[in-house]
């Protein structure tokens, strides 16, 4: 095979599936935090069987950590390593443009004790409407909380978390959700410089007190990212950039060329087998949201249990629809161990698994020293040339 045999990269991005506390753990109060293993010594074991033949399980026990239930197998199907975190921050925004070759110098502002008045009352005045909560608060707790006083009075609940997030919710019967879409874009122009938090989201909801449930019609609106990433240089390069799930609101639509905003794990593969079947070059880039969402959150671990069984059989079953020089990537942004007390995100590197028929089977890459190596990689594999950030492993993927 040659170097030119690579046509398209799938990267699947499993959204908090980490793999263990990065160096720097400790400065986010994440020690001990291991998304993978903790998870499935929680359950008595996880069933990856496909994973597991990608290396999955050499992966871990080369870094002293078996995950429970997954072997290391005599000859790997994929080249694999994991990758550590550069950029400060743990969040999806950060993970993501990292992967995509940015290095953040300083991480977006968090605020624990809710927004200052000089966010909330401009943001108040825009919509015409006071708000309620403006604190650090789970998302499910928080509609329970406030969602009958919302109902009441039609103000809209305003709460964020550990990561940098303005997060807006709303009954779906009280402030229409293209509604709420566009208070959100008032509130995303409020928070900009000082207070421009990675994502403002919508977080629309249906049901009665005490059964309040979120829908999948949730919107996250991105700040831009401050110069070209991967997706943008693929885009310039003439081929195609396709983004499936939440990736068009992590990148505010930049460098796409095509978009399937799904809502779950299932769709979001269903849609990346279906652009697969139809060929092409360049990139599919998707976000499988549901281990974050559903379950690493919620601290759930027999809920991210199933979800991880049930990705490995349909990226399995993605096997069958790949065309020739098409490179799939499986990785993840950041962890969100559901065995720890927190809900929130956990500094952890992430696994980075490559296989396809131009790519050398049983390669260990070792540890990376940033997610933007892959990103450097992936337009390496395609021969673009770029000046983003990370250190190529090409040369270490192809069959020689």
């Amino acid at each position: 095979m040659t170097y030119g045999s690579v046509k398209r990269v799938i990267l699947l991005v499993l959204d908090s599936v980490g793999i263990g506390e990065a160096p720097d753990a400790h400065l986010y109060g994440d020690v001990g935090s291991d998304t993978l293993c903790n998870t499935a010594k929680a359950v008595g074991g996880l069933r990856l069987p496909y994973l597991a033949l990608l290396g999955l399980g050499n992966l871990a026990e080369a870094f002293g950590e078996p995950i429970l239930g997954v072997q290391p197998v005599l000859a790997p199907l994929a080249a694999y390593g994991r990758m550590a975190p550069k950029s400060p921050g743990k969040d999806t925004t950060t993970g993501h443009w990292e992967i995509a070759g940015i290095v953040l110098d300083k991480p977006f502002p968090v605020y624990p004790h809710g927004f200052p008045p000089e966010v909330i009352e401009p943001f108040e005045e825009a919509i015409s409407t006071r708000i309620l909560g403006n604190k650090s608060a789970s998302g499910t707790e928080i509609i329970n909380e406030l969602g009958e006083e919302h109902i009441r009075t039609g103000y809209p609940i305003v709460y964020t978390s550990a990561d940098s997030v303005f997060q807006i919710a709303a009954h779906e019967d009280i402030i229409p959700v293209p509604r709420l879409y566009e208070i959100c874009g008032i509130a995303r122009s409020i928070l900009a410089g000082e207070h421009g938090v990675g994502r403002v989201i919508a977080r629309p909801f249906i049901g009665v007190k005490g059964k309040f449930t979120r829908t999948e019609r949730r919107k996250d609106f991105s700040i831009k990212p401050p110069r070209k990433t991967l997706l943008d240089y693929v885009k310039e390069a003439g081929m195609d950039v396709i983004g499936v799930g939440k990736i068009e609101d992590i990148f505010a639509f930049r460098g796409l060329t095509q978009s399937d905003h799904t809502g779950n794990n299932k769709d979001t593969m269903e849609s990346v087998a279906g652009f697969v079947k139809e060929g092409g070059r360049g990139l599919i880039i998707a976000n499988l949201i549901d281990f974050d969402m559903l379950f690493g959150h919620r601290n759930n671990p027999q809920g991210y249990a199933c979800a991880l069984e049930e990705i490995d059989e349909m990226i399995r079953d993605l096997e069958e629809s790949l065309k020739e020089g098409d490179v799939v990537v499986i990785t993840a942004d950041h962890g969100c161990d559901p065995t720890t007390p927190g809900t929130d995100h956990s500094r952890e590197h992430v696994p980075v698994i490559v296989y396809g028929r131009p790519i050398e089977q049983g390669v260990f890459l070792g540890t990376r020293g940033s997610l933007a190596d892959l990103g450097s990689t992936i337009a390496d594999l395609l021969r673009i040339p770029t000046d983003l950030a990370g250190v190529s492993f090409k040369s270490e993927l192809l069959k020689k």
